[in-house]
């Protein structure tokens, strides 16, 4: 039996799953009436029932391959109406693709369309009910962290806020022999039996290995036992990892990123990002062209006929081969009349007017599409850098190098994650997620990255 059967978190699961399913059922039902509203027409919808339990489940499995029904949350609201919203969408695909080989259960685009705006709002509206009605601790995964010394503090002084610990509850932590404590004594635990039965009467979900030492101090036999229980054993550098969206630095060495998984660049992967560099690029393009247009004038009449639009600079891509990025024109011309390279500031003085109003909604960036299309920029990557900036970060910041294994892009998990970087200290912390991207890249991961963006741009978050 699986370990969460344990609990009572699967009985809170199948209500959501049955409950959802039922309002996705009537949404199919309450789209067909509306659509078909006389008695004559509906008598023609002869495989409804059938048809509402196709769409209800095929909506169900693309929200389940967002992670909507997982045993723990991470997310904030905005993550979970995102991945609500690509969970639809991938549902909506299957259900054309379903369609297209089985006739019958064709309900008609009109139908179809009714129905899914039916279904999000219903689902959206139960979920953030239920979330509410229903203690959200009991979605969360129980730790019991073995260690108690500088490492293992490193979860009790860096996840302490109740936004970092959305995706677990800390049971304690179990100090080893001879290990220095340096957690405080109230989240320190004593068990007084075998290590197997103290975490099954506690109900933990999995164990964090975060030893100074692991040759002398780790419990290989008990931490065996509590595998073969369904309890998952995870170390420090990979819990962080997944907890914290970026990876610690400070806990990471070579080995660890050798076999810790990630770095995906298989020719299906490389070919679903371009595609979707490809296709995203276009759209931006289709619907922000008026207003490329309209910073074009904006620029060329605050600066006058003879003054450049557009701006070129050095940045460096993929494999450290480097490339001249496309912006519109944000400062003066004299801005680095010395040659010499400086980060933007709060409140540069170099700054135009209109420069200082299209950063601020990145409508400088818009020009970076010419780089994508050209294959030397994706539209989800870390930020490309000056080739300054790169030689001496490089050499003062450990593994900067790995952020150069994919193309840099328009838009990114750091971006999302870290405020504006202007100096070396945010360029160490921005690496951290930086990483995280490069090491877990996908294509559902770049449209969660797509769909926060548009917050970032609606409410100038991080412009400079």
């Amino acid at each position: 039996m699986l370990r969460f059967l344990h609990r009572q978190t699967w009985r809170w699961l199948l209500l959501l799953g049955v409950a959802e399913s039922l309002l996705l059922g009537a949404s199919m039902y309450a789209a067909t009436y509306l659509r078909f509203s006389t008695p004559d027409e509906i008598q023609y919808v002869r495989y409804l029932p059938a048809q509402a339990v196709v769409f209800a489940a095929l909506i169900m499995l693309g929200l389940g391959a967002l992670g909507q029904y997982q045993t723990y949350m991470r997310a904030g609201w905005f993550g979970l109406l995102a991945r609500q919203a690509i969970g639809f969408a991938l549902g909506g695909f299957a259900l054309v693709v379903t369609y297209y080989v089985i006739p019958q259960a064709y309900v008609g685009r009109g139908v179809l369309g009714i129905a899914l705006v039916f279904g999000f709002v219903a689902v959206t509206t139960f979920r953030a009910a239920f979330l509410r009605l229903v203690e959200v601790e009991v979605f969360k995964r129980r730790i019991l962290v073995l260690g108690a010394g500088e490492r293992a503090s490193q979860i009790h002084n860096r996840l302490r806020r109740r936004s970092d610990r959305r995706g677990f509850s800390l049971v304690g932590f179990l100090p080893t022999q001879g290990e220095p404590v340096a957690v405080p004594a109230g989240l320190l635990v004593a068990p007084d039996r075998p290590l197997r039965e103290w975490a099954e009467q506690h109900e933990v979900d999995e164990i964090v290995v975060a030893v100074e030492d692991r040759r002398g101090s780790l419990l290989i036999e008990e931490l065996l036992e509590c595998r073969q229980l369904g309890i998952l054993v995870t170390d420090l550098t990979t819990f962080f990892e997944r907890e914290a969206g970026r990876v610690q630095l400070t806990l990471t060495h070579p080995s660890w990123l050798v076999y810790s998984g990630g770095f995906n660049a298989t020719p299906v992967r490389r070919f679903s990002k371009r595609s979707f560099d490809l296709l995203v690029s276009l759209c931006v393009l289709l619907l922000t062209w008026p207003l490329m247009v309209l910073v074009m004038l904006a620029i060329r009449m605050e600066s006058g006929p003879r003054q450049p639009i557009f701006y070129l600079q050095e940045r460096v891509g993929a494999r450290g081969r480097t490339f001249w990025l496309v912006k519109f024109r944000s400062m003066r011309t004299d801005a680095e009349m010395d040659g010499v390279a400086r980060w933007a500031s709060a409140d540069d003085d170099r700054v135009t007017r209109v420069g200082r109003l299209i950063r601020k909604v990145r409508l400088d960036e818009l020009p970076q599409i010419w780089n994508v299309f050209k294959g030397e920029m994706s539209f989800i990557g870390p930020r490309p850098e000056r080739p300054q900036f790169v030689a001496d970060l490089g050499k003062k910041i450990g593994y900067y190098h790995l952020r150069h294994c994919l193309k840099p892009g328009l838009a990114g998990w750091a971006q999302l994650r870290y405020p504006y970087g202007a100096s070396e200290e945010d360029a160490a912390e921005k690496l951290k997620y930086d990483l995280y991207y490069v090491k877990n890249h996908n294509l559902l991961f770049d449209m969660l990255i797509l769909i926060q963006t548009v917050e970032v741009v609606l409410f100038g978050k991080g412009a400079r």
